[in-house]
């Protein structure tokens, strides 16, 4: 651990929530996340009223990460912000912000890929939360992105395996839209996955080569199970939904988990951090749970707090990055396609 202190402000700004956190060497000292509910009614992010709401917000939730950490801004050390994957008019608003006070300030700027954040957030200092040791592989499970990924080092990542066409998050999501749940739909999935019998409906599994996933063919297969059985009776959703939701639920851990088997058998770690939204899910944090009982892995799941979208983790990232002296150049563009 260095010997000053190293305070950095970090912003994220990638999809539908502004977040700014302040970590000084590692340790979080506050992590602010404004959500927005506007886009509920739509049943999705529509992205102009993403980038016109973090516009609103970013000031005030800055303003309130720096005053909760008790730091006045010319004592931070640098500042870091998510450059991509996302939203392109919502990532402009944080990266614009972000130059604009790090050249104001005269600190140094640090560009974080979003999604190298949500595997490095296993690193921030949290009590009783253990850090994966190198290499270990990293499940990236979200809205929009299903990856695996290889990780030697804090920034040596490779993605061994990923989605073909649609994320595991828009799996679950457009599942629950068929089933007439609102939107956000994973979480209510989740919810009555508890109470129901994972084994009442049988839905197929997609075969893809390697340590690639997909998922379309198998919500075109809950679409028609649907169709199908809501054809014979129209009150089956409402009869059965608790059965329906554990049923689906259960095919999309198994399709996660048979491929990360795979994944251990073929490199050989047995190392597991998952990250990204849908590691909020408690089933799939129950599987990962069972795998080290079961198959001897060692298995690191994060806090809810730095499991959907938030800066505390683009903070971590950002300081390993300042430990390295590895800053960016104030011409640095906001990328919406930025791979590991």
């Amino acid at each position: 651990m260095p010997d000053q202190k190293i305070n950095i402000l970090a912003i994220e700004s990638s999809c539908d929530d502004t977040a700014a956190a302040v970590l000084c060497n590692g340790k979080i000292l506050s992590n602010i996340v404004a959500t927005q509910a506007v886009h509920q009614q739509y049943g999705g992010v529509v992205p102009e009223l993403a980038s016109r709401a973090h516009q609103q917000n970013i000031v005030p939730v800055i303003h309130q990460a720096l005053a909760k950490a008790n730091i006045d801004k010319k004592d931070v050390s640098a500042i870091a912000f998510t450059r991509g994957p996302g939203l392109m008019g919502s990532l402009l608003v944080g990266t614009s912000f972000a130059k604009s006070l790090a050249m104001g300030l005269d600190i140094p700027l640090i560009e974080v890929n979003h999604m190298q954040a949500h595997i490095l957030a296993h690193f921030i200092e949290e009590d009783g939360f253990d850090k994966p040791e190198f290499p270990f592989l990293a499940m990236t499970i979200s809205g929009g992105h299903t990856q695996i990924v290889k990780v030697s080092d804090y920034f040596e990542m490779e993605v061994i395996g990923e989605t073909m066409d649609d994320a595991v998050g828009e799996a679950f999501d457009k599942s629950a839209k068929i089933l007439g749940l609102p939107y956000p739909g994973g979480p209510l999935i989740d919810k009555y996955a508890k109470e129901g019998d994972p084994k009442a409906f049988k839905f197929p599994k997609p075969k893809v080569d390697g340590l690639n996933f997909s998922f379309s063919g198998f919500k075109t297969a809950v679409l028609y199970f649907v169709q199908r059985e809501t054809k014979k009776d129209p009150d089956f959703i409402e009869k059965n939904l608790k059965d329906i939701c554990a049923s689906i639920q259960y095919t999309i851990i198994g399709i996660l988990v048979d491929k990360l088997k795979k994944a251990v058998k073929e490199t050989g770690i047995n190392q597991v951090a998952i990250g990204g939204g849908v590691s909020a899910n408690s089933g799939i944090r129950q599987a990962l749970r069972d795998a080290e009982t079961k198959w001897g892995w060692k298995c690191f799941i994060p806090k809810f707090e730095y499991t959907t979208d938030n800066a505390a983790m683009i903070g971590i990232a950002g300081y390993h990055k300042f430990l390295k002296e590895d800053f960016a150049d104030f011409s640095v563009t906001a990328q919406s396609r930025y791979k590991i």
